[in-house]
C-alpha cells in the first residue's frame, strides 16, 4: 500500500523560510516522478513543483521560481521542497503526490495517482 506522509509545515513570518519533507513507502521511490500540489479553502489544488525519479529534471510553478526548490533522496524515500522568501499568498495546504508510471507532463492532477494527507503552511505579513 502506498503511503506518503507530509511534514514541516507551519507558520511563519513573510520573508521566511520553511522545508516540507514527504515520506514514501510502498512504492519503489527511485521509480517515480514525484510533486507537490497546494491548495487553498475553496479553490482547485495547484501545481507547485515536480521532479523526475532520477532528479535531473524539475518544474516549478511560475509563482515559486527563484524561491521554491524541490529535491528528492531515493536512498531514503524522501521528497523534499525547500520554500524560501515566503509571501501571504503561499498559504496554503501543501500536498506531496506520486506521479503515474509513463509519460505525463506532470502538471496535472490526473497525472499523479497517490496523495499525501496535506500539511498546513500559513505566512504572516
Amino acid at each position: 500500500q502506498v503511503r506518503l506522509v507530509e511534514s514541516g509545515g507551519g507558520l511563519v513570518q513573510a520573508g521566511g523560510s520553511l522545508r516540507l519533507s514527504c515520506a514514501a513507502s510502498g512504492l519503489t521511490f527511485s521509480y517515480y516522478t514525484m510533486g507537490w500540489f497546494r491548495q487553498v479553502p475553496g479553490r482547485e489544488r495547484d501545481f507547485v513543483a515536480s521532479l523526475t525519479s532520477g532528479g535531473r529534471s524539475t518544474r516549478l510553478a511560475d509563482s515559486v521560481k527563484g524561491r521554491f526548490t524541490i529535491s528528492r533522496d531515493n536512498a531514503k524515500n524522501a521528497l523534499y521542497l525547500q520554500m524560501n522568501d515566503l509571501k501571504p499568498e503561499d498559504t496554503a495546504v501543501y500536498y506531496c503526490a506520486k506521479g503515474r508510471a509513463g509519460w505525463h507532463s506532470f502538471l496535472n492532477l490526473n497525472d499523479y495517482d497517490y496523495w499525501g494527507q496535506g500539511t498546513q503552511v500559513t505566512v504572516s505579513s
